[in-house]
């Protein structure tokens, strides 16, 4: 089974297993397909044979062929394993399904690549990648040395590269509205192993504490999976991103206007937050800032506590908060606001409470996990399917829609796609199926009318309902929060293919030293929008840097591009790349951070930033000076908890 210019799927009849060939390498061999009905594994060796047909392929992805392998027993359902190759692409699609031949299958796990060995190169030079399930709880990134580990499992998509050459193999579900699902990277016995199923749960990753929930039907089938080698992992990364926008499209309206910038009261104001503090920052925005826009836009956003402006609470008057719209509006600034729409955060205030919109209480709609409930971040569940849950995001949307807000930040959206042992809606059976149901009931009620930002949130069944979604967990002023957000960067970036945008959380500058403001600024324009979260109604340090540096034309420039920059480095466990790149245009973009406490000079290789030899000549962004680069190595010298961004221009 052919696929792109020079890749080859081998089949092996006897094994029931797959090997893949691009340019003449082995890139992986052996892998089983592996499925488990009604509590029963069934591997594709227990068939005797399975008989091959081909349709052509011709869809959103490109022309090629869909080779088909059907598996028939008496005892066993019928298993269909499908491999879509397409003519212009170095990657194949691979699915199992399930038919139940007149009886109903329940599975909650599915491997169509069970204990691959990976072949492209030796363990000992390997990298995998923990990929988080969400930004929750500070999650982070990992990258670690396959050789030195038993295994890794990974959310979604799995990564298994070469630092040095940069070679790379990449697996990852392109669907996300059913199953979790997870790619797990294996050392045994000194070879690197692989399997990628559907039907994930683990309790430090999905925050579920029951099983994956069952999935039923005449067929099942799971996620379609992503399967490709490159020599760049990075151009892997960026085309499994692009390539998951294309085959689960987003359900949110098209975003068609500039990169959003503005800022948010969680950064300094928090929980202090009232109609004079908050209108003072957008008065600050209006007449101290009024270049920091992209296309005539900043945004004003309120965070949690907006109702410190509502007399008698969500239920009462919302005219002050209306008042305060119109005042952004008046200004020629956008206002935003805040929501959790799926959690209860009084639940300890018992279960017979009302919930706002209907006649339900807050105990009738909470997320059921056998005798208890889901609790997490100290708020608990509701039950996404549930009407209440859905008459209560009717009525709180409307409530926003009426006051004129833009923006909406919707936040601990992890809490809607909770496996439950039992949903009000009883067609839905796993959490994914039903965060489909509320976050689809969230966009129809905003009815585009709001730009759509997602915080804490699963990282890829989000994409469809969002525009811009935070890479990481929240994140302030000093450098070792510039560090942790800059490692989602590192490892996730390229999620701004599958976003809109991704964000680097509200920029606060406040007290610390020049150098931190300038690293934090730069870990957000270097992640694609910019987010500020200063109190503005005050002057201070913050305030000087603000009108100096968020008026900066060239800052504005790549934040108008608004796509986030590649790491150069992908070795880096826990921690992350000291530089991004990134090219716009004829242009190349480098940021350089040292999160350390001692100064430090860097000697970085055209070539490694893929930039090819050449006389070249280097712009500090922040102080415009100029300077010839010379024999084809940027060198840079940064103070301690310093970052500095540079224009390289090709002379």
């Amino acid at each position: 089974m052919t696929f792109g210019n020079n890749g080859m799927i081998l089949y092996d009849l006897k094994q029931k297993t797959i090997s893949v060939i691009q340019s003449g390498k082995t890139i992986i061999s052996e892998a089983k397909a592996l499925v488990v009905v009604s509590r029963k594994t069934i591997s594709f060796n227990d068939y005797s044979e399975a008989v091959l047909s081909k349709e052509t392929l011709n869809d959103e992805l490109g022309k090629g062929t869909k080779y088909i392998l059907t598996y028939t027993s008496k005892n066993n359902p019928t298993l269909i394993q499908n491999f879509y190759t397409y003519n212009n692409h170095s990657y194949f699609i691979t699915q199992v399904e399930i038919l139940g031949n007149k009886q109903q299958v329940e599975t909650n796990y599915i491997a169509p690549l069970y204990l691959g060995k990976i072949t492209f190169d030796k363990v000992e030079n390997l990298q995998t990648v923990y990929v988080p399930y969400d930004n929750d709880a500070w999650a982070s990134y990992n990258s670690k040395k396959l050789d030195t580990i038993s295994s890794n499992i990974s959310a979604e998509v799995g990564i298994v590269f070469n630092n040095t050459s940069r070679n790379g193999f990449i697996v990852g579900s392109l669907e996300h509205t059913v199953w979790k699902s997870a790619v797990k990277s294996i050392h045994e016995n000194n070879e690197p192993l692989f399997s990628a199923w559907a039907g994930f749960f683990e309790k430090e990753i999905t925050r579920d504490s029951i099983a994956h929930g069952l999935v039923k039907g005449n067929k099942v089938s799971s996620p379609k999976f992503f399967v490709g080698y490159y020599s760049d992992w990075r151009n892997g990364m960026e085309e499994y991103a692009k390539t998951n926008r294309i085959v689960e499209k987003p359900y949110v309206f098209e975003w068609d206007k500039p990169t959003p910038v503005g800022w948010n009261s969680w950064g300094v104001l928090m929980e202090k937050i009232n109609f004079e503090n908050t209108t003072k920052v957008a008065d600050f925005f209006a007449n101290q800032i009024p270049q920091f826009r992209v296309g005539n836009t900043a945004y004003i956003d309120l965070d949690s506590f907006w109702d410190n402006m509502v007399k008698g609470g969500f239920t009462g008057d919302f005219s002050k908060l209306k008042e305060f719209a119109d005042y952004c509006k008046n200004k020629g600034l956008e206002p935003g606001a805040y929501w959790a729409p799926f959690t209860d955060w009084g639940w300890k205030d018992g279960p017979n409470r009302k919930a706002e919109g209907s006649n339900y209480t807050f105990g009738e709609m909470w997320t059921k996990i056998e005798n208890m409930y889901f609790d997490f971040d100290g708020a608990r569940a509701i039950d996404p399917t549930h009407p209440g849950t859905l008459k209560r995001v009717d009525y709180v949307i409307n409530k926003l829609k009426a006051c004129g807000f833009k923006m909406i930040k919707i936040d601990f959206l992890g809490h809607a796609a909770a496996e439950s042992s039992s949903f009000y809606d009883k067609n839905v059976t796993t959490g994914m199926q039903a965060y489909k149901v509320g976050m689809e009931h969230l966009v129809n009620a905003l009815d585009g009318q709001m730009l759509i930002y997602a915080a804490i949130s699963p990282n890829m069944a989000t994409s469809r309902y969002a525009h811009v979604r935070r890479i990481a967990c929240d994140a302030w002023k000093t450098i070792e929060q510039t560090q942790y957000t800059l490692n989602s960067v590192n490892y996730g970036w390229w999620q701004t293919y599958t976003y809109d945008y991704i964000d680097a959380d509200h920029v606060v500058f406040a007290d610390v030293s020049e150098g931190e403001n300038r690293a934090r600024l730069i870990s957000a324009i270097i992640t694609g929008t910019l987010i500020t979260g200063d109190d503005y109604g005050k002057d201070g340090i913050w305030s000087k840097r603000a009108k100096e540096w968020l008026q900066n034309k060239e800052l504005l420039k790549i934040v108008a591009h608004g796509v986030a920059f590649r790491p150069v480095e992908g070795n880096t466990g826990k921690h992350t790349t000291e530089v991004f790149q990134q090219k716009i245009g004829n242009d190349w973009y480098i940021a350089v951070f040292n999160y350390g406490n001692e100064a430090k000079t860097y000697a970085l290789p055209l070539e490694r930033l893929d930039i090819q030899k050449g006389n070249y000549q280097i712009e500090d962004l922040f102080t415009s000076q100029k300077s010839k680069i010379k024999e084809n190595t940027l060198n840079v010298n940064l103070g301690l908890k310093d970052a500095y961004l540079y224009k390289i221009i090709k002379q």
